[in-house]
């Protein structure tokens, strides 16, 4: 499934994730962990590879258009089990 968000929306989503959560996207999707960075506005091609993430400049950071939207919605997944683990006590 393909999305369209704006550059900053993706780095909301990414600064909301809990520490060590790149490793266990990575995991879970049987990913380079700098793969799953590079999904998120990293640049490391070296150990990481692009995954379907293209940037048009524009306002509120440009428009990122995602060819792959499964990345994201486990980063989506994460952030609300760390809202409800938050709310249990």
């Amino acid at each position: 499934m393909t999305k369209t968000i704006t550059f900053n929306e993706l780095r909301r989503v990414k600064d909301a994730l809990p520490s060590g959560s790149m490793t266990k996207i990575a995991e879970e999707l049987g990913l380079d962990k700098e793969t799953v960075r590079n999904y998120f506005g990293g640049h490391n091609y070296k150990d990481g590879k692009s995954i379907g993430v293209h940037i048009e400049p524009g306002p509120d950071g440009g428009l990122v258009m995602l060819d792959d939207t499964l990345i994201l919605e486990v980063a989506q997944r994460i952030i609300e089990e760390q809202k409800i683990e938050e709310h249990k006590f």
